[in-house]
């Protein structure tokens, strides 16, 4: 069979699958299954295009650290046959372990564990099952290999992963604010003390690109809109869980049902491979099958609640720099006891606060480092002359307050 296909992406043109084992990886149930979670989670109810996939970004920043490989080898970085074909895999699989609707449900189907523990779980089997030739791919992931720059083209504040999504969601969202040019950031890499590094003259693509990412938190990332969604599934999930712990016998595919009725911490998920086969085949339709028959169920805070998120009757959203004032907290939910006949605990669904943070760039934690023409390194912000830059190293967060639209 020809293994060596060619995939038309709508942001890079054509992208070719380099090597047999690459072909073998993504034709995998673990990898197919990426086709059917959505990149963005709710961020289609704001952007009606948002509706590209997980599957999309992996392949998208496969082809990105294609382009860094030859970019870096052709500056005289030695990367040898099995570490590029390590990289690609380390890439391509990066996100492997995403559950349904991404972000929105992490930490939710399973308490306490993170979308990358789970992505290391499902390469150790994928290791398994193709003999070993995964390991180096795992070391390069987990950062154990030797050649700590490796890593950083993988996982780092200037990535692959970073430079496809910021292009890829400003291309299906029509965010004109997030596009970068990751072509000329990827030509302007270096290694220098086994780190990546950025040579000088690239500096102002680096000050687009971390100005680009904060733009795109704001404005697609969190959205009010975007969280209004993504808090309304949480409320439906955990609303859903509280019903079954109690005995209820709630319609869900079997997978989900697994998760719904086992109230599975990471310690018994890390443990226990069956968790892990069961979780491997969950994606967006199991959530959404369900969501639309709990929409008729009798209780009514799920029912409320899931036909609100089926019918796009999501919840008013306010940010704000201050915690929302209690006395007012407490007025809006005595409202909906009153409006909906029910108990404070279950008022609770349809009023609450929340907080969210937001930093563009984080000092010390992995610099982005820029290689003057000196041949000394500093951070991005004593390289730029753009005072804006200190500020975006500065974490911002922010207060919600959401309710029902119908309380006021």
């Amino acid at each position: 069979m020809n293994k060596k296909k060619i995939i038309n992406d709508p942001v890079y043109g054509f992208i070719s699958i380099p090597t047999e084992l690459v072909f073998d990886l993504i034709e995998h149930p673990y990898f197919q299954r990426l086709r059917y979670i959505k990149q963005l989670g709710m961020t289609h109810l704001v952007y009606p295009g948002a509706l590209h996939t997980r599957f999309h970004h992996a392949l998208g920043a496969m082809h990105l650290m294609d382009m860094a490989i030859e970019t870096l080898c052709n500056k005289g970085h030695h990367i040898s046959d099995e570490e590029e074909e390590a990289l690609t895999i380390a890439i391509l699989l990066h996100d492997i372990g995403h559950g349904p609707f991404s972000h929105a449900l992490e930490r939710t189907i399973i308490e306490g564990i993170a979308h990358e523990d789970i992505s290391t779980m499902l390469m150790n089997k994928l290791d398994e099952q193709f003999d070993g030739r995964l390991s180096t791919a795992i070391s390069i992931f987990n950062d154990t290999y030797p050649r700590k720059f490796l890593h950083q083209l993988v996982s780092s504040q200037l990535d692959m992963d970073r430079l496809d999504y910021l292009n890829r969601d400003s291309f299906f969202t029509g965010v004109s604010e997030g596009v970068i040019s990751s072509d000329r950031i990827i030509k302007m890499l270096n290694v220098k003390d086994d780190h990546i590094v950025v040579e000088e003259k690239g500096i102002y693509s680096i000050e687009k690109f971390l100005i680009a990412r904060r733009l795109m938190y704001w404005q697609v990332y969190l959205h009010k809109t975007v969280i209004a969604g993504e808090e309304l599934l949480g409320k439906v999930f955990k609303r859903c869980r509280e019903l079954t712990l109690k005995g209820e016998d709630l319609f869900a595919t079997p997978a989900l049902k697994h998760f719904i009725k086992n109230n599975i911490g990471r310690d018994a998920f890390m443990k226990e491979d069956h968790h892990l086969e069961i979780f491997a085949s969950l994606d967006d339709a199991d959530i959404m099958s369900a969501v639309k028959v709990w929409a008729a169920h009798p209780d009514f805070v799920l029912s409320k609640l899931s036909q609100n998120l089926v019918q796009r009757n999501l919840f008013h959203v306010d940010i704000t720099n201050k915690q929302p004032d209690k006395a007012f907290v407490s007025s809006l939910i005595q409202r909906a006891v009153q409006k909906y006949g029910i108990s404070e605990h279950e008022a609770s669904y349809f009023v609450f606060t929340t907080s969210i943070r937001n930093n563009a760039y984080t000092a010390g934690d992995g610099n982005i480092g820029i290689l003057m023409k000196d041949g000394h390194v500093c951070d991005i912000t004593t390289a730029s002359d753009n005072s804006n830059l200190e500020a975006l190293a500065k974490t911002v967060k922010k207060y919600i307050l959401c309710y029902s639209k119908g309380l006021l």
